[in-house]
């Protein structure tokens, strides 16, 4: 198979197995999805669903999270990684969302970016999934499969995004992301699938014999 091929049948593949995806982090609007996409990294969605609702209910909103100390907000969050810094960005991200948009989360890359602790995997969450604009943001389990189908060199999670952006309709990509990791948590896992076991790594290089090392 040529790599568009292996793309074209992954994305049969995923959508026959989730017709129906949603996001996995529990959510009232945009900031409150940013605020859960920040505090997912190096935590699991499950620990930060256990987390937001009691801070949602104290901040569900920036002005609200603007006005709390800093200290409150670490005590709601310690349960997550990184705890200290998250609490730092959160107070200083919802200050600047207050004071100079106005209160809205902003719905541009350039600007989500310019805020505090937000980087570009958390602005292409938001984009796709709180404006539903068109973005294919990469986390660690769609930059391993991606290697491991030969979708990319993954030289860096940049290089990783282009390249699928290339392979996969625009239309597909805010259904498509959310597929692969859920695929990447079920079936082609770290340890679980090492390139030659799950359905899709089989299907797509058949005459695999042995490991396929990924680039972190």
């Amino acid at each position: 198979m040529t790599r568009q091929e292996r793309a074209d049948v992954i994305r049969r593949r995923l959508t026959d197995l989730y017709p129906d995806v949603s996001p996995p982090l529990d959510h009232r609007d945009v900031y409150t999805l940013l605020v859960a996409v920040m505090l997912s990294a190096q935590t699991t969605d499950k620990k930060v669903n256990e987390v937001t609702p009691a801070l949602f209910a104290r901040a569900p909103s920036p002005e609200a999270m603007a006005a709390l100390p800093e200290d409150e907000i670490l005590r709601m969050i310690r349960q997550v990684g990184l705890a200290p810094t998250k609490a730092r960005n959160l107070k200083a991200l919802s200050a600047r969302i207050a004071e100079d948009h106005g209160g809205e989360v902003p719905r541009t890359f350039e600007e989500l970016e310019a805020l505090p602790g937000v980087g570009h995997k958390t602005a292409s969450v938001v984009m796709a999934q709180g404006f539903r604009i068109p973005a294919f943001p990469v986390d660690t389990h769609i930059h391993r499969l991606a290697q491991r189908w030969g979708l990319t060199s993954g030289k860096n999670v940049e290089t990783t995004e282009a390249d699928l952006k290339r392979l996969f309709p625009e239309e597909s990509w805010i259904g498509l992301h959310l597929r692969i990791i859920l695929y990447g948590r079920e079936h082609c896992t770290a340890r679980g699938c090492d390139g030659t076991k799950c359905d899709i790594c089989r299907t797509c290089f058949p005459d695999r014999k042995g490991p396929v090392r990924t680039r972190k």
